[in-house]
């Protein structure tokens, strides 16, 4: 079928996972991600720090934010993947959204939807 359905994957995850979880979804499939370095907080409210003797608050705390396109058939997989080779057992542990992509074109051929990924 041309041009699937497409879903848009995002997760928040803790930084020093970020290449066991890029290493498990390439062993799936997934052929491409884009990944940024965000700050952010849940459950954990941040927390405090000593710097220079000095106590302070970290209101943040950092993350890497991953965003996924994939095929409809794959997102399952995806979302369980990303899961269990985040999961630390430890509180931020991260989030994760999946959401329907209206359109995906690759700029080089035009190509959409399941063909552009």
């Amino acid at each position: 079928m041309k041009g699937m359905v497409v879903k848009l994957i995002i997760a928040a995850i803790k930084p020093f996972k970020l290449e066991e979880v890029r290493e498990a979804l390439t062993a799936i499939g997934v052929r491409g991600m884009m990944v940024t370095e965000i700050k952010g907080f849940g459950s954990q409210s941040g927390h405090t720090e000593i710097y220079r003797g000095a106590e302070y608050a970290v209101n943040f705390v950092p993350k890497v934010r991953l965003e996924v396109v994939v095929s409809d058939n794959l997102a399952e997989s995806v979302v369980e993947t990303i899961r269990t080779t985040a999961k630390t057992d430890k509180i931020g542990d991260g989030k994760i959204f999946v959401l329907d992509v209206l359109q995906a074109v690759r700029v080089r051929t035009g190509e959409l939807n399941d063909d552009a990924l």
